[in-house]
């Protein structure tokens, strides 16, 4: 199924790249950029749409739809978690172990950090 989903996926991208390829710009030039192209309406004149633009809006469609089901096709597969949980540090290097992970302690404050803090709490408390 995972297979069928993806040749699916890229037949239907290439088709929606050469759709959107063939179709003819819509003449925007300078004048039109800044209000010249005469027409009152907010994005421009719209003509009857034409059999490329329905075939983009379909391909467009299927594309998203392909999308989506590859990613919860792929994501079901695979287990939940990181990708850190699979790493192994090597003997000796510094990190947190199984046995320090259950009882991790603040870090102890230095000598001059600790007159520096308990200065600071004095002068707060005045």
């Amino acid at each position: 199924m995972f297979t069928l989903v993806v040749i699916v996926h890229v037949i239907v991208s290439l088709v929606l790249l050469f759709v959107v390829l063939l179709q003819s710009g819509k003449a925007g030039d300078l004048a039109s950029a800044f209000g010249g192209g005469g027409s009152q309406t907010a994005f421009g004149a719209r003509g009857a749409t034409t059999l490329l633009a329905r075939a983009t809006t379909l391909c467009a469609v299927l594309f998203m739809i392909t999308s989506l089901s590859l990613a919860i096709m792929f994501s079901s597969g695979t287990a939940g978690g990181t990708v850190m949980e699979g790493v192994t540090l090597p003997e000796g290097a510094p990190g947190v172990t199984e046995e320090t992970s259950d009882s991790v302690e603040e870090p102890a404050l230095m000598p001059e950090e600790s007159e520096d803090a308990a200065a600071d709490s004095s002068e707060a408390n005045q």
